[in-house]
């Protein structure tokens, strides 16, 4: 029997979570969020002054975002949030089960050269090292795969399909 995928795309800023949220999801024919559409206005004026969130600022984010994969259980759906510690990912899943993970990881130069790239969005480059130094990498015992971003998206959502945990959760 098939299942509903949920799944959250993590990772720091400008490594692609949202475009490779966005192609997965429209691959399983499931629902698309970016966790930062769902910011309160504070958290967003707090990081574009250049001052990283504190997981004080963080907690209401992601239990609103731990609300939303719930709602979409029975559907499946797929969202892009940074999810930087284990304990995010663990809000996440006491509020949705089946959760799965894909980590987009990537050395800080080629974050960076993405994020030069990058314009009009709210999370200025100089909060990258806070979220290098943030970052948690997927435990072994999470449910998730970790996938290197040095590569074209469609590479990127072909080997995340691709990979067998993916294929049997489909199958």
């Amino acid at each position: 029997m098939t299942q509903h995928p949920l799944l959250v795309v993590v990772g720091v800023s400008g490594c692609g979570k949202s475009t490779v949220g966005a192609a997965i999801a429209q691959r399983l024919q499931v629902a698309f969020a970016d966790a930062d559409d769902f910011h309160p206005p504070e958290n967003i004026a707090k990081m574009a002054s250049g001052r990283p969130l504190d997981d004080d600022d963080r907690r209401p984010w992601l239990e609103t975002l731990g609300d939303w994969l719930a709602a979409h259980e029975p559907t499946g759906a797929v969202l892009s949030c940074s999810a930087l510690k284990r304990s995010y990912r663990d809000l996440l899943h006491s509020r949705a089960h089946g959760l799965r993970l894909l980590h987009l990881s990537g050395t800080p130069e080629v974050v960076e050269a993405r994020l030069a790239a990058r314009a009009g969005h709210f999370m200025p480059a100089s909060l990258l090292r806070s979220q290098f130094t943030t970052l948690e990498p997927l435990a072994p015992d999470e449910p998730g795969t970790t996938i290197d971003i040095d590569q074209d998206i469609d590479a990127i959502v072909d080997r995340y399909l691709a990979s067998s945990s993916v294929r049997s959760l489909l199958a």
